[in-house]
């Protein structure tokens, strides 16, 4: 390989027998042995675009792709079939075709794009049928547009990106950093107007180029506004410039006259003074001319934004009609209504609902009239004595006298119990045969003895 660029080589270039193989010259047909001819080509595709990458350019030509792949004094044989399938794939085209597929009127300024007339050109079927001259430049398509995009990014990321139009050799000095030389950013340009991002024209013979603002698709042509911003851009420029260098007059004069002040030339002296006075009125002049253009291109960017606010209202405008095309206030009190009604349907339903279930055969009558019933039943009978109410006193000890316990008890009852004999004889005989598990059901008035 050629000492004079450096490019990233694969790491088979020192493998001999993998590089005589690959230095080889490729079969006409490629039927022959298609794993080898695919591999050798796709090989030679990277190496060709990488090493386009490594040196900043973007168009290549077969003299070169000779020269710079030159290994142990020998070149590869198979790089002119290496253009060819990559024209024929899209990956590279000619610059004269390149130019022409974007517009004729680039070729009167572009570096390397002369041809007034760009031929078409095919190739032909059979590989190794026609020849690429030696000198022939092609556009490396996936390089022009990565370069392309890496142009757009500094212009909007530079001091430049508030205004639309630059001459061409700002954008020279812009891109130096970007573009290895003037031919690589007028690929780049090319690609940009492709794209719709850029467009370049002529202004008093010198080249102008007008970029797409953030916000739009697509760049628009450039107008007499367009032209007048430009020119009241060039003219602050070189006005600023203008300015400052009659500042540092004044001050070169006013050291000057300080020199000669101390060297005792005091008449020198206050000539030097009066020249910086003159200066200075100069600037001065000069200074309000400059803050003249700048307050008009502040008042035009105002206009430019009142523009977008005002587009942006009628927009929304057109917009909120549109949207309220089939809505009015009728018809919005109709749908509250609706609403309301489904509302009131909604909440008798769930009332209805939390309310349960009552069986038709239930009759609210029949049901308190058990519930007294039972009431009524668990009451004690009529015969019974009454429950005492006064409360028992305490219990006494053995050893008190029993008055005081006899007068706690009840009284006993003194009305006939209507009990013969031969009832509380039958009833001793039954409680006699009931086995002792059984308990007689009787009433606890008919158990007391009878009355002596």
């Amino acid at each position: 390989m050629s000492n004079s660029t450096k490019t990233t080589l694969p790491p088979e270039w020192d493998d001999d027998e993998r590089m005589n193989f690959m230095f080889s010259d490729f079969k006409e047909n490629r039927d022959v042995n298609t794993t080898d001819w695919d591999s050798k080509m796709d090989f030679w595709t990277a190496v060709v675009t990488q090493s386009c990458r490594d040196r900043g350019t973007v168009c290549v030509n077969l003299q070169d792709l000779n020269k710079s792949f030159r290994r142990k004094e020998k070149s590869p044989l198979g790089l002119g079939t290496v253009i060819q399938s990559m024209a024929r794939c899209g990956k590279i085209q000619r610059e004269s075709e390149f130019a022409a597929n974007v517009d004729c009127g680039w070729l009167s300024w572009g570096v390397g794009l002369l041809l007034v007339k760009p031929l078409k050109w095919t190739f032909s079927t059979l590989l190794g049928g026609s020849r690429v001259p030696l000198e022939e430049s092609f556009v490396v398509i996936e390089l022009v547009k990565e370069k392309a995009a890496e142009l757009l990014r500094s212009y909007r990321s530079s001091e430049f990106a508030s205004r639309c139009i630059l001459s061409f050799q700002e954008l020279c000095t812009l891109s130096s950093d970007v573009c290895a030389d003037e031919s690589t950013l007028c690929m780049a340009l090319l690609q940009l107007q492709r794209d719709k991002q850029v467009t370049v024209s002529l202004h008093e013979g010198e080249k102008i180029v007008k970029f797409c603002q953030p916000g739009q698709d697509r760049v628009s042509p450039v107008s007499d506004v367009d032209i007048g911003i430009y020119q009241l851009q060039c003219s602050e420029k070189l006005l600023g410039e203008r300015v400052e260098k009659l500042g540092l007059e004044a001050d070169k004069c006013k050291e000057e006259a300080r020199h000669l002040l101390r060297e005792g030339k005091k008449s020198q002296a206050l000539r030097c003074l009066r020249g910086r006075k003159r200066v200075e009125k100069r600037a001065d002049n000069l200074f309000a001319k400059l803050e003249s253009i700048r307050g008009i291109l502040d008042r035009i960017a105002q206009s430019q934004t009142d523009k977008m606010v005002m587009q942006a209202y009628q927009a929304g405008v057109s917009a909120l009609r549109l949207s309220l095309k089939d809505v009015t206030v009728e018809r919005a009190e109709s749908l509250v209504d609706q609403i309301q009604e489904l509302c009131d349907i909604q909440d008798e339903v769930s009332q209805t609902i939390s309310g349960g279930v009552t069986s038709a055969d239930e009759d609210i009558d029949e049901l308190e009239k058990e519930l007294k019933w039972l009431v009524d039943e668990s009451k004690p009978d009529a015969g019974f004595p009454e429950i005492p109410t006064n409360h028992l006193g305490p219990v006494l000890e053995p050893s008190l006298p029993g008055d005081n316990l006899l007068n706690s008890l009840p009284t006993v009852p003194t009305t006939h119990l209507n009990i013969t004999t031969e009832q509380l004889e039958e009833e001793l005989n039954q409680l006699t045969l009931t086995d002792s598990g059984f308990q007689q059901k009787k009433s606890p008035a008919k158990r007391l003895e009878p009355a002596q």
